[in-house]
């Protein structure tokens, strides 16, 4: 089961360009349940998102469903993967940039593969990603689409940004032909669905992405996936991080120098990252640690409130936390974990040696790193296992 959607849906007021933030999936070519689950499943999660946190995953759809509520999401952070399909087209025609911060096979940012039955003549003939021009990390994987015209012969040069980026395109449609007013490059037939260049098109100039081919037309270089002007408010996207509308290379800190006191300040316009948002304040279920919103503090600090704010401080002694589950390792180092999570066992193992494992005997007083435990949280117990 998935959290219900208004535990995941969050609104961004703090940037214009922003209003629609969801979480997406690691589930690869994994399917749950039947058919019509999954897609209401897709479509709860996805419906009015503009920004996937994470990565966008369509697979196994053996039916041609309505998709139209993919067509607001502007940005996927993580990879897109659109597999195993039997749809003809994937509405993400607003769709500006794929981020890539974590890469399907470790490769590609964009990943479209076997999108056909094996018995029929339906598939997916287009990919229908007009607006699509950057990917700033990952390569293209685009494989074995018996009916896709058009998807795999754009020029994906001009998209990714990393030059040496991987690009497998084979055993996919007979290519379709363009409009006469797109040159080579298109998503379709239609005089709308020519591919836009911003990269490759560029005047020497410029260090980025480019509106047109003068030295004039370069944009700035905080902006990712174009722009309709010079400055960083003219941005499709933000290469870093979005500040109430502006691209910026960090948020605004915490902290601020002060040249006339020669001293540090608390900063009164100081924001957090949330992805590649600035926020003034961290959405609901994250915890502020420094200057970012995570969804869990790191192993050496533990989750305070302070003032009704859940923050990320560094523990005094052991960490009120851990991992979910624990044994002795053979060396005997062993770390004591207070705060046990909420669905596992400790599971502790008293052997006076296990052969078959080269474990050498544990000293039963080894179980007093137990002693400053405080809490052991959720419906499962602690339990021990003493073999004599």
């Amino acid at each position: 089961t998935i959290p219900r959607k208004d535990c995941l849906l969050e609104n961004v007021s703090s940037s214009p360009l922003v209003s629609e933030v969801c979480p997406g999936t690691q589930n690869g070519l994994s399917s749950t349940g039947s058919q019509q689950n999954q897609y209401n499943l897709i479509k709860e999660r996805y419906e009015g998102c503009e920004i996937v946190m994470g990565n966008l995953e369509i697979t196994q759809i053996e039916s041609n469903w309505d998709f139209s509520f993919l067509k607001t999401i502007r940005e996927v952070t993580g990879y897109i993967l659109i597999a195993m399909n039997h749809f003809q087209e994937i509405p993400l025609g607003q769709l500006r940039v794929i981020r890539g911060n974590s890469l399907y096979e470790k490769r590609f940012a964009l990943s479209v593969f076997f999108n056909y039955p094996k018995d029929g003549s339906s598939g997916l003939r287009q990919l229908g990603l007009v607006n699509l021009t950057e990917i700033l990390e990952g390569g293209v994987q685009i494989i074995n689409n018996k009916y896709l015209s058009y998807g795999p012969w754009i020029f994906w040069r001009d998209i990714v940004q990393d030059s040496t980026a991987p690009i497998e395109i084979q055993y996919n449609g007979e290519k379709g032909s363009c409009h006469k007013s797109c040159g080579n490059y298109c998503w379709g037939p239609n005089e709308h669905q020519c591919q836009i260049l911003t990269k490759m098109v560029c005047a020497p100039q410029c260090n980025g992405r480019c509106f047109g081919t003068s030295p004039r037309d370069c944009c700035h270089i905080e902006c990712a996936a174009g722009c309709r002007g010079p400055l960083d408010l003219d941005c499709y996207a933000c290469r870093h991080f979005n500040d109430s509308g502006a691209c910026v290379s960090q948020c605004p800190q915490s902290l601020i120098y002060n040249k006339q006191k020669f001293q540090m300040e608390t900063n009164p316009n100081a924001k957090y990252q949330y992805g590649s948002i600035c926020v003034s304040q961290c959405p609901t279920h994250f915890v502020v640690d420094g200057s970012s919103c995570v969804r869990v503090c790191p192993p050496d600090k533990m989750e305070v409130d302070r003032d009704g704010q859940k923050q990320c401080e560094p523990c005094s002694g052991f960490c009120p936390k851990g991992n979910s589950e624990t044994a002795f390792p053979s060396s005997g180092s062993f770390l004591t974990w207070l705060l046990l999570p909420l669905y596992r066992h400790v599971h502790v193992s008293v052997f006076h040696r296990d052969d078959f494992k080269n474990i050498p005997p544990l000293d039963a007083k080894k179980l007093e790193v137990f002693h400053s435990v405080r809490e052991i949280t959720g419906k499962d117990g602690v339990r021990f296992h003493i073999n004599k």
